[in-house]
């Protein structure tokens, strides 16, 4: 397949997920230093899921990230454009609902949840703020959303080997462990060009989101932005 560019051609980028499917966890967990594990943890602690809740977990993948709502007793629902992830976290998990899904379009009624989560995808989506919007359409008054997404580095020393990493190093080991390397060569783009924390704060705004807050993690390397549906 022909490396996506950073227009996000949704078929393009949908087709790049489709071909690393079957390797993503390991290959993510190898390349994120084994970090990815520690993030996820935080995202649940942020959204605050209590059981019973309605869970959207978008650009959920193989269910790695929605296993931990569940576990805490939510009815959480995994969404994703690519069928191979889906086909992937359905035998893998085969509890977990799976629903296909496009971020700009979802397939679900207004408020039908609680609270709704996404974590590293929202870059992958054409129109950010759009997608924020009808991620609050989904999200009943009141509802909260949590993006995991990777950031801008506060350290400036560590901003640098960063950047470094991620155009060297990071491509260099996807060759080694992913089964579509000139995949995580447009991840690594994408990352670059993607909005530092103060940046996302502000789109999520733009998408009538409230109450918007975000914590580093890693140093920066990812955030935690956390924000509320108005009520009225």
């Amino acid at each position: 397949m022909a490396r996506a560019q950073l227009d996000k051609n949704p078929h393009e980028v949908a087709a790049m997920f489709d071909a690393v499917a079957r390797r993503y966890d390991v290959t993510n967990d190898v390349l994120s230093l084994g970090q990815d594990r520690r993030w996820r943890v935080a995202t649940l602690a942020a959204v605050g899921v209590r059981p019973g809740e309605r869970v959207l977990d978008l650009a959920a993948g193989t269910g790695t990230s929605s296993a931990p709502f569940a576990a805490a007793g939510a009815h959480v629902v995994p969404c994703d454009f690519s069928l191979g992830m889906l086909t992937a976290g359905k035998e893998r998990r085969p509890d977990l609902p799976f629903v296909a899904g496009d971020a700009l379009h979802l397939p679900f009624a207004d408020g039908s949840f609680d609270a709704v989560t996404i974590s590293f995808g929202l870059r992958n989506v054409a129109h950010t703020v759009d997608a924020l919007a009808e991620l609050a359409r989904v999200t009943r008054p009141g509802g909260r959303i949590v993006v995991c997404e990777f950031s801008t580095p506060s350290f400036e020393p560590l901003r640098t080997v960063y950047t470094e990493y991620l155009m060297r190093a990071l491509p260099a080991v996807a060759r080694v462990v992913s089964s579509d390397p000139e995949s995580y060569e447009y991840l690594a783009d994408s990352i670059r060009a993607w909005p530092d924390q103060v940046g996302l704060g502000r789109l999520l705004r733009r998408a009538g989101w409230t109450d918007v807050a975000y914590r580093n993690l890693s140093g920066g390397i990812v955030a935690l932005h956390r924000a509320t549906r108005p009520a009225a």
